[in-house]
């Protein structure tokens, strides 16, 4: 019976929960605490647990509440449920898309909106140094540091491009930043 109850609950969750996991929180704790899965003060808990583990709310949550109340089976049930219904909608919608992209009014709006996107992208990026640069963009000081350590990191990106023929990955390049963060300011 508690395979069933997760089923239908985490599929409701999974398929009425809409704008992310943030906007799903009500849902999922209208689900939890109807079932009386967890308490209200538990649930609290394993939303801030689930926030700071890798993977989306929703899942996190389902996998816990799953295997807490009925082992791996119930992990397993709780959290395709809740990942199924999404699963769907995106096969769905890349089938309609992949049919859609090959109409050329589509494809002409497409092309069009990657100048703006490409011109967004770049001046929060630009807006990102100066504010980080500069402090307030309003202020006058610099933070000459910020400006090292961003030329530094601008240096070792685009020089491991030029001597690795690859680059460092973002992921490598964000481990490398925190490093030198670390070693930077903490004894600021």
């Amino acid at each position: 019976m508690i395979y069933l109850e997760l089923l239908v609950g985490f599929l409701q969750v999974g398929l009425f929960s809409f704008g992310g996991a943030y906007a799903a929180i009500p849902l999922i704790r209208d689900v939890v605490l109807s079932y009386g899965w967890i308490d209200d003060e538990m649930l609290s808990y394993m939303i801030a647990v689930s926030e700071s583990t890798p993977g989306s709310i929703m899942v996190n949550l389902a996998t816990y509440i799953g295997s807490s109340k009925a082992g791996f089976f119930g992990a397993l049930i709780a959290t395709s449920a809740v990942v199924f219904p999404a699963f769907v909608i995106v096969l769905l919608l890349t089938g309609l898309l992949s049919k859609l992209l090959k109409q050329p009014a589509v494809k002409a709006v497409l092309d069009g909106l990657k100048p703006c996107i490409i011109g967004i992208i770049l001046a929060t990026g630009c807006y990102m140094i100066l504010e980080n640069c500069m402090g307030r963009i309003t202020d006058i000081s610099v933070n000459y540091l910020v400006i090292i350590l961003t030329a530094v990191l601008a240096l070792l990106y685009f020089g491991s491009r030029k001597i690795l023929k690859k680059g460092i990955s973002p992921i490598g390049l964000i481990g490398i930043s925190a490093l030198i963060g670390i070693v930077v300011y903490a004894g600021v």
